[in-house]
């Protein structure tokens, strides 16, 4: 199978009564996503008071957000209107690339938000020079680049193999399924290996968070200031985090013992989730939740609403 190869995506297959619905809510669903993220980054990036290390990583995690969300959902969306659900070889690297860097960026943000409070509540004389800007960029440059560079490794290697197939029964393109199609299992060796140290890199990732939080949580157990403190911003925080773990572990469980008996209706709402609720859910977190964050919007709110009386 040659580079100008096109893949048939066969997600869709079973939704061909209800495309015009489905189409309507994926439009719904991104425009909203697009809105609340975007709140969020105009927010902190218009504001000099929110320049500071949480709001600027909490503006890094709405952009990735919106860049994971722009690599599904308008080929989604062209489906949707299209009798024929294909994609070239080329752009279906491109797309695994993108949904594999937004998953491991968010997972690397997070890290960097946990050392981030660990940083301001456990030690906070401390913290204006352990999180300076020059540090906080260097943060941000981490969580981006880094799994750009090791995510375009894993794609690298699998566009060496020869493919026989090009079905593919999803509604995207993923690494792990475009390296199931090979004619020759044993040359997927060192996929495997590399898709390994992967994992092991971002687990270990979870293993800081965990222990970050476990740090926070007996330092805060003994002050009512460092409780309120951890209520305000580590919450927010912590239920990003859970949601996102257990989007993704529910979809690693899926592909590791689902049956393929389930519906295609629930194995593509199983395999879009990570696409669907974190970049929904995340800025309406933190904007409901920071304060700062809350009253800078619904001053600006009332400003214009004063503005148009």
């Amino acid at each position: 199978m040659d580079n100008s190869t096109m893949f048939f995506l066969y997600g869709l297959n079973e939704t061909k009564n209800y495309r015009s619905l489905i189409f309507s809510l994926t439009l719904l669903c991104y425009c909203f996503i697009w809105l609340v993220n975007l709140v969020l980054i105009v927010t902190i990036i218009m504001d000099k008071n929110l320049h500071e290390p949480m709001y600027i990583l909490l503006c890094t995690f709405c952009i990735n957000g919106l860049y994971g969300s722009s690599g599904f959902y308008p080929k989604l969306l062209w489906d949707l209107l299209s009798p024929v659900h294909m994609i070239s070889y080329h752009g279906c690297l491109i797309q695994a690339l993108v949904m594999y860097t937004f998953a491991c960026s968010d997972l690397s943000i997070l890290a960097v938000m946990a050392y981030d409070r660990y940083v301001a509540i456990c030690r906070p004389l401390e913290y204006h020079s352990l999180m300076s800007k020059q540090r906080v960029m260097q943060f941000v440059c981490f969580s981006l680049i880094t799994p750009f560079f090791i995510i375009s490794t894993n794609i690298f290697l699998t566009s060496r193999l020869k493919l026989c197939s090009r079905h593919i029964a999803r509604l995207f393109c993923v690494n792990w399924i475009i390296v199931s199609l090979a004619c020759y299992p044993a040359e997927t060796l060192l996929n495997n290996i590399v898709a390994y140290i992967t994992i092991i890199f971002y687990v270990l990732h979870g293993v800081f968070i965990t222990w970050s939080y476990i740090y926070l949580i007996k330092t805060c157990l003994n002050s009512i200031e460092n409780r309120s403190k951890f209520m305000q911003t580590c919450v927010p925080h912590l239920i990003s985090l859970i949601t996102f773990l257990v989007v993704i572990l529910f979809d690693i469980m899926y592909i590791r013992y689902g049956s393929k008996d389930i519906p295609q209706t629930v194995q593509n709402f199983i395999a879009m989730e990570f696409l669907v609720i974190p970049p929904v859910m995340n800025p309406l977190i933190y904007g409901l939740k920071l304060k700062q964050i809350q009253s800078k919007i619904l001053n600006f709110v009332y400003r214009k609403k004063q503005m148009k009386m």
